[in-house]
This record gives structure tokens, sequence and C-alpha cells, in this order.
């Protein structure tokens, strides 16, 4: 009798996938463009934030392509909630950024799972293709995946089921372990990596009694810094997972794949309702130092109650001003205004939503967005959330909003027009005063060239790209990445051309010191008539 309900417990996977309807294939190449997608933003994170929100992007147009191939509507829409959870990570840290990504990529794999098995039943001459991808997803070894292919073919589809369940229970159990109950950046990537995991044995995990709100908690305690119920949260954890896992230690018995399709109508049925864990917080130990707001647990289709949504916007305002596209960024500065007004109670009275609130506003207005203006916006946005949580605001984000709320739009754009033009000034009236014939003379006009150049370049590039926003010309739209200021490629190219304009200038000073007999052994001879202008002669 224990044996036989076993059996029907690991073979859960396969009714619940049955549960969902005639089996359907998903775009198994669009699935793979959004793996690639997600994990190629973690990755990136850490070099730098605009070339994560590009993988986001992709990511993003790869879920659109997969969507309509997912049968579970539910787990579609909580796969959406993920994606634009990551976005709204992103503009916090990258711990965060990688446990969004991780709980999204459970997501993908619980439906991936479901139709897969489902597919096994219904039509298993077609989940070759299917089933591969799953193995890989699972991090099967390759004599497991050998393994799970000699079942399919073999027509036993609850081993299938029960060899990928063992190999995500192992995987939970293993984060757990590492998970400590301290309130580290380390604890909440290992918690928010088992709670991925889960996601997948939710259906299957009656022998445990484990739950996904459990892991919710336990999410919401570490960010809250309550580590004697996280203590107590991670040992229940530990003990219902390793449960799971002995359960599965043993082989399943056969079970016919006609017993399988009628446990979707029995008595028994496999799966509830399914809940995904949405953590909207920030992590701790993040980048700014500043304790969590908390996680929350919540069905795919229940609405965000923090300051997910205005992230979210930000950020997708802060990609498009990114390559100029100054348009979309007031379009999604739009939305991340109504965001605003829709952030809860503890947020809408603390101290500074007012100004936040102006601040998205003018900028929506605003001609001639940057990067920085929208920054400025996020980093207010955080400040705004410490100040709910009685948290002290950071002076270095309060300074910055200050000044792009001031020297922005067609100031910003003016003043930097007027230094371009000044810029000229000295190279003319180094050239008037000493001329070009002498050669160290012209490397330390070249040199001074260079130190100026990022000043010409943000002048003029700045004003055509500002022409270009307002007359909604693409081509002068455009120019503005031109400006070493626009991103962060301008960071390693301003540091080349400081090292030119260095080594220039060194080289023409030092000529110019030995011409003075200034530098070089004394027997060295003097040429007043060498090219260049012997000013202690002419005095």
């Amino acid at each position: 009798m224990n044996r036989n309900r076993q059996v029907w417990i690991r073979a859960s996977g396969v009714a619940a996938a049955l549960m969902l309807g005639t089996a359907g294939a998903q775009d198994l190449a669009a699935y793979r463009q959004l793996a690639a997608g997600l994990d190629g933003a973690v990755i990136a994170r850490n070099q730098s934030a605009q070339a994560a929100l590009t993988r986001l992007d992709t990511a993003g147009a790869a879920f659109t392509q997969l969507r309509p191939t997912l049968r579970n509507r539910q787990l579609a829409a909580g796969l959406d909630d993920a994606l634009s959870g990551a976005r709204a990570a992103l503009a916090r840290s990258p711990a965060e950024l990688e446990a969004q990504v991780m709980l999204a990529r459970g997501l993908m794999r619980k439906a991936l799972y479901d139709q897969t098995l489902a597919r096994l039943v219904s039509s298993p001459a077609n989940s070759t293709a299917q089933l591969q991808l799953l193995t890989r997803e699972f991090g099967l070894s390759p004599q497991g995946a050998s393994a799970v292919l000699a079942e399919q073919k073999a027509g036993r589809p609850e081993r299938v089921a029960w060899r990928l369940q063992r190999a995500a229970a192992s995987r939970v159990l293993s984060s757990l372990k590492a998970t400590r109950a301290e309130r580290t950046t380390g604890s909440y990537v290992n918690l928010a990596r088992a709670t991925s995991w889960f996601t997948v044995l939710q259906d299957t995990a009656d022998a445990s009694g484990l739950q996904v709100s459990q892991f919710g908690d336990a999410l919401r305690q570490l960010t809250a810094g309550k580590t004697t119920e996280l203590a107590a949260s991670l040992d229940q954890l530990r003990q219902g997972t390793a449960t799971l896992v002995s359960s599965l230690t043993a082989e399943p018995a056969t079970v016919a794949p006609r017993a399988l399709a009628s446990a979707a109508t029995g008595t028994r049925p496999a799966a509830t309702t399914k809940q995904t864990v949405v953590v909207s917080s920030t992590a701790p130990a993040g980048a700014r130092g500043s304790t969590p707001a908390g996680t929350s647990v919540q069905t795919a289709s229940a609405q965000s109650v923090d300051a997910a949504p205005l992230y979210a916007a930000l950020g997708r305002a802060l990609a498009a001003t990114g390559h100029g596209d100054a348009a979309g960024g007031r379009a999604e500065l739009a939305r991340a205004s109504m965001a605003l007004r829709a952030v809860p109670a503890s947020l809408r009275t603390a101290r500074g939503y007012t100004d936040l609130v102006f601040n998205v506003s003018a900028a929506q207005a605003r001609s001639a967005l940057r990067v920085s203006d929208v920054q400025a916006l996020i980093a207010q946005t955080a400040n705004l959330e410490a100040a709910a949580a009685g948290r002290p605001a950071s002076t270095l984000d309060t300074v910055s909003s200050s000044v792009a709320r001031s020297f922005s739009g067609w100031l910003r754009v003016l003043v930097f027009l007027l230094l371009a033009a000044l810029a000229v000034v000295p190279l003319y009236l180094l050239n008037l005063a000493f001329g070009t014939r002498n050669t160290y003379w012209r490397a330390v006009m070249a040199g001074l060239g260079l130190l100026l150049l990022p000043v010409f370049l943000e002048g003029l590039f700045g004003l055509l790209g500002a022409l270009g926003d307002v007359t909604g010309a693409g081509a002068l739209r455009g120019a503005v990445n031109v400006s070493l200021l626009q991103g962060a490629y301008g960071l390693p190219l301003w540091a080349l051309l400081c090292a030119l304009a260095i080594g220039l200038m060194s080289f023409g000073f030092r000529g110019l010191c030995q011409q003075f007999g200034l530098m070089g052994s004394p027997s060295s001879t003097r040429h007043p008539t060498q090219g260049g202008l012997e000013w202690d002669e002419d005095l």
C-alpha cells in the first residue's frame, strides 16, 4: 500500500501535466534564447548594467515568441512577472538580478517539465527534442541523460519523472545546506536557488509536506534580518527536503500511461493552484548597503505591492536613453509616473515622495533627455525606499538628484556647446604663439587637443542629439551616442585619449626642456634657430 502511494507521488508530475489539457510542444529555439538572455544578463551585470539590460531585452523578445506555446497560462504570467522583476532588480544590485533570474529559470523549467512529461504520454515519439533540452536544464550528467532517454524509449514516463525529480530535489537540498541563517548576499542567492529548483517539485512534494510559501517566508525573514525565525525555517525546509530526497531513493514501479492519465481525474489530484515566489526586495548586503524592504509570496496573478513596477519602468527608460531614444525614454517615464502613484502608502507618505513625483514629471516633459537624468531618478527612488524603512538616505544620491534636476535639458546642451566653442581658443592661441615648426610644440598642442576632445564631442553631438529629439530626425537623435558621457563605452575611450595626451605632452615638454638646457648632459649644444622660439634670449 505504501509502495503504491510512492508510485502515485512520483508519477504526479505526469498527471499534473495531463491536467493542463492537450499536450503541445514548446518553441525550443525561443526557450534557448530566453535562457541564454537571462543567464547572460547575470554575467554582464558585473561589468555593465547597460549590457545586462540589452540581454534582458533579448530575453523579453524571446519570451514573446515562447509565450503562445506555454499551455499553463498561470506559469506564463508568473514568468512575465519574473522578467519584470529582473528589470527592476537591475537598477539595484547584481545579487537581486541573479535571484530574479533564478526564479524565472525555475518557472521555465517547470513549464518545460510539465509539457514534456505530458507529451511523453500522448506522443512519446515526438518528445525527444524537448526531453533532451530538459535533461540539460536539469544539469544531468551524460550518463543520467542517457538513462532518461532510455526510459523514454522503453515507454516508462513515470521513471523519467522520477529521475528528473530526484535531480531537482538534490539541488534543492544542496542549496539549502549552503544557506546560512544570516543576512548575507550568499545566503540570499542560495535560498533563491533552492526556491527556483523547488518550483519544479511543488506538485510532487506531498511526502515532505513542503510548500512554495515556506520558501517565500524564509526569503522574507532573510531580507528582513530575522535570523532566529530564519534558522527555524531553514531547519524545517532541510528536514522536509531530506524526506523528499529519501522518498525518491527507491526506483518506482512501472505505471501504465492509461493509469497515469486516470490520475488526473481521480480522487487524488496531484496539483493545486500553483504558486510562484516573487522576490521584489533589495538583496541583503547589496550595492547600496541598505536594508531590504521585504519579499512577498504571491500567486502569478497577484499584483505587486512594492516599487518593482516603478523600477521596471525606470529601467526601460534607462535602456531607451542609453541609445539616444529620448522619446522612448519619456514614454517609459510616463509609465513610471503611473507606477509611482500606485506604490503602497508607506512610500507615498515617506519623505521625498513629492519631490520624486515632481522630478519624474519634469523629466517626462524634458527635451534632450540623457542617461544621467534617469539614473538620478532611480537613485532618488532608492532613497525613498530607505526613508520609508526608516534608514538614512544616501547623500551622494540626494546631491545627484538635485544636480540632475537643475543641470539638464537645454541648459546642459548650451553649457557644453559654449565649452566646446571655447575649447578651440587655447589651441588657436598656442598655435599663434609658437607656430607649428617645432616638433615638440606640435606634440604639446596635439596632447592638449586630445584632452579637450571629450568636451568638444559632448558640445557638438549633444546639440545635434537635442535637435534630433526636438525635430524627430532619427539620424540626429543617434548623434548623442558619439558623446563619451553617454554610456559605459565612453570610459575606456576617454582613458585612451588621456593616455595619448599624457604621452604626447610629456614628449613635447621633455623635448622643450632639453632645448632650453633644463635636461640632458651639460655638453649638449643649444641651437637658438632650431625651429622654435628661445624665450630666454628673446627676453
